[in-house]
């Protein structure tokens, strides 16, 4: 069998649906039997957005995206957008195509050694020199994605190796298991710390939702009656009208969340990293606080001073052995009824404000009137990231889909589509600024050809807002490179131009009535919304320890 055919046929087993990519002369071998083959070819205008596109199913879907770029600079072009899947722990194929084996190193025409490049922002590499390592490649590439910390895996393709022959019967060749070490020997000691603790709090990460262990968290928050708050990627691991659920955390998290975390005796942190974002001198808990850390990854552990176990361990394993062991508790009275004093003193969800500019607060009241079940929500980076983080009202694991540790504008549109892909019948829509969105524009031309219906919210400002937002508070408000709205375009007419629908909306009273327009349309649909440019996202922990906290309009 040829190589690109042996590949194609792999990943079809793999139950691979659909691939995200962008052809060149190193990879035209395999895009020839992408006619012949059941997996679907999504032809992007950028090779960064199939990236995205990839990341945006795998983190719907909970499968491995795959993508698919030609040697040079179509491989280059892919490392933001596996840089922000390695982030996120998100699990991804990644295929390159290379030059040919004989002329490796000679500075050949698209030649780069993306083998090295993709090393700092993956899990594993594999470059096939050798047809015959295909089958280990493919096989071993897809397990590892998925085994323990998820993550992307690259496959760099010499033109010469996938133009040669295979014997079929090594593609069904089995290999070892990947190995994914656990360490519970310290679970009865955290057992008593958690049976001691007279206000417990649970910090629930990304890792809940990769480890598809919501269930579990919240029977272990219900048991010890611990509140649960969440940075941006563990946001839907509990539903948001949950009692025990405090919101976000972090630099621009609730109020609620940061004073539950400075009370709190026992933190119990679940596939969170502690990242500066989400842990800092503002938000760092009490003197006297415990740490017990769950986690698969054991670089993620001690990165701060309250340490008293770590585990290393799946989330899900490790939680269903805390609550089987635990049986029954008996929660702190007080602990319970100041949980729910702090949750009901932070009510800033609630906006009806119906003054011109619109508030972005209201844009987002009005996303949670049409936000059910059977909803996603990907947003991009920045102002819009951070009011959908603090307002929407996620109920689930996987609903929100954001870029967490990269931080990648152009994120949100590209994702989107990836995550309407994988699941056709939801509703999806990107909520995204006009910096980020012109980042990635051109691909409404791929969601237009393959009739792919996201709605994309855009928050026009007219500004790089978060930018925009620190150089007015921390830079005595000298904005330098941030301001849009002299260049952008007319969104509606860009929509129009590539065969989407476009609206406008610029009073708050016309919101409702566009969310509905779009999402009836069943097309592509662009719905520009002229926000305040002066609305700051609050509040907010500023960066230097010996500033106050910013609290904004939030009473607590």
């Amino acid at each position: 069998m040829k190589g690109s055919r042996a590949l194609l046929k792999m990943l079809e087993d793999k139950g691979v649906e659909t691939m995200f990519g962008y052809p060149g002369g190193q990879v035209i071998p395999i895009f020839d039997e992408i006619l012949n083959s059941s997996v679907r070819h999504v032809l992007v205008r950028h090779e960064q957005c199939a990236a995205h596109m990839a990341d945006g199913y795998a983190r719907a879907s909970g499968r491995p995206g795959v993508c698919l770029a030609t040697s040079g600079p179509g491989a280059t072009n892919l490392v933001t957008g596996v840089a922000t899947a390695f982030a996120d722990s998100i699990p991804m194929i990644v295929l390159t195509g290379q030059v040919s084996t004989m002329v490796l190193g000679m500075g050949a025409f698209q030649e780069v050694d993306a083998f090295s490049l993709m090393m700092p922002v993956t899990k594993y590499n594999y470059r096939v020199l050798d047809l015959q390592m295909l089958p280990e490649a493919v096989s071993r590439g897809w397990e590892i994605s998925l085994a323990g910390r998820q993550g992307p895996v690259h496959i760099d393709l010499p033109v010469d190796a996938i133009n040669s022959d295979i014997d079929a019967s090594l593609l069904n060749k089995k290999f070892d298991p990947v190995e994914v070490r656990e360490d519970l020997s310290k679970l009865p000691y955290a057992i008593g710390l958690i049976r001691k603790a007279q206000r417990p709090l649970i910090i629930a990460g990304g890792g809940v939702i990769s480890s598809n262990s919501s269930n579990e968290l919240i029977q272990l928050a219900e048991l010890i009656q611990a509140p649960v708050i969440m940075p941006l990627m563990g946001l839907g691991s509990i539903p948001y009208d949950h009692p025990l659920s405090m919101g976000s955390m972090g630099m621009h998290g609730k109020m609620s969340s940061l004073n539950a975390m400075k009370e709190a005796d026992l933190v119990i942190a679940i596939g969170t990293r502690f990242s500066d974002r989400s842990h800092s001198m503002h938000n760092k808990m009490s003197q006297n606080c415990k740490v017990i850390q769950i986690d698969i990854d054991r670089v993620e552990f001690n990165k701060h001073a309250h340490t008293a176990v770590n585990i290393l361990a799946d989330a899900k394993g490790a939680m269903q052995e805390i609550i089987s062991q635990l049986k029954q508790s008996t929660p702190c009275k007080e602990w319970v009824d100041r949980i729910k004093e702090v949750k009901k003193r932070c009510s800033c969800d609630n906006i009806n404000d119906n003054t011109t500019p619109i508030s972005p607060r209201r844009v987002m009241a009005e996303i949670n009137k049409i936000l059910d079940e059977n909803t996603i929500i990907t947003t991009d980076v920045g102002q819009n990231q951070m009011w959908a983080m603090h307002h929407l009202r996620i109920q689930r694991p996987r609903q929100l889909i954001s870029s967490g540790g990269m931080g990648t504008m152009g994120f949100g549109f590209p994702a989107a589509i990836g995550a309407k892909i994988a699941k056709p019948d939801k509703k999806v829509i990107a909520i995204v600024g006009d910096g980020g969105l012109l980042m990635v524009v051109q691909e409404l031309a791929t969601a237009v050809a393959e009739n792919v219906p996201v709605v994309i919210c855009l928050m026009n400002n007219g500004w790089l807002g978060m930018v925009k937002q620190w150089q007015k508070l921390f830079w005595n408000e000298r904005y330098s490179g941030t301001e849009l709205q002299k260049s952008n375009p007319d969104f509606v007419k860009l929509a129009e131009a590539f065969g989407a629908k476009g609206i406008r909306v610029e009073r708050p009273s016309e919101l409702g009535k566009a969310f509905k327009e779009a999402l009836a349309s069943d097309r592509v649909c662009l719905v520009d919304i002229l926000i305040d440019q002066d609305e700051a996202v609050l509040p907010m922990l500023p960066p230097n320890p010996t500033l106050p906290i910013i609290r904004g309009k939030c009473p607590f």
